[in-house]
């Protein structure tokens, strides 16, 4: 049984980069929406690209970065260990797909522990592709190119 499901696991894990160019940023601003509750995507220069919640760290630069990096957010255990382990791990489109899928498998396998805990509740179960193709336009270290809202303009 648990051959198969790390099988599983793998054979998804390997097919997540070809998803992650799939994904259409325009449906991933809509599907945003459900992620706004706790999550902002605000440029460095204080413009709102999408206004939202700080309970999760703003994820304007998201894809490129390094994972728990985000300054002045206090991060879980679970995401903090990651860091830990790989200080050099940056948030991939593959990653962040897997990651916002389910976060809860993404952190055991990362951590190797099946205690792991994550602080993020959502699980997104479809258009995963298109939130992060969305997030990879506002991550300049990805090669994002979409330039920052005018002022007071909010998607």
């Amino acid at each position: 049984m648990k051959i198969s499901i790390y099988a599983t696991l793998a054979a998804a894990t390997l097919a997540l980069p070809a998803v992650a160019q799939d994904g259409d940023a325009a449906k991933g601003e809509k599907e945003f929406n459900k992620c706004k509750a706790c999550h902002m995507v605000q440029a460095p220069d204080g413009t709102d690209i999408v206004k939202g919640g700080k309970t999760g760290p703003n994820l304007y630069g998201i894809v490129g970065r390094k994972i728990a990096s985000e300054e002045g957010f206090k991060y879980g255990d679970g995401i903090l260990e990651v860091a830990e382990k790989n200080p050099d791990m940056v948030w991939t489109e593959a990653e962040l797909i897997e990651y916002v899928t389910d976060p809860k498998p993404w952190l055991v396998k990362q951590t190797g522990d099946s205690g792991a805990k994550t602080k993020m509740t959502f699980k997104m179960g479809k258009n995963q592709a298109d939130v992060v193709a969305f997030l990879t336009q506002h991550s300049p270290d990805a090669g994002g190119t979409a330039e920052p809202a005018a002022e007071g303009e909010t998607n």
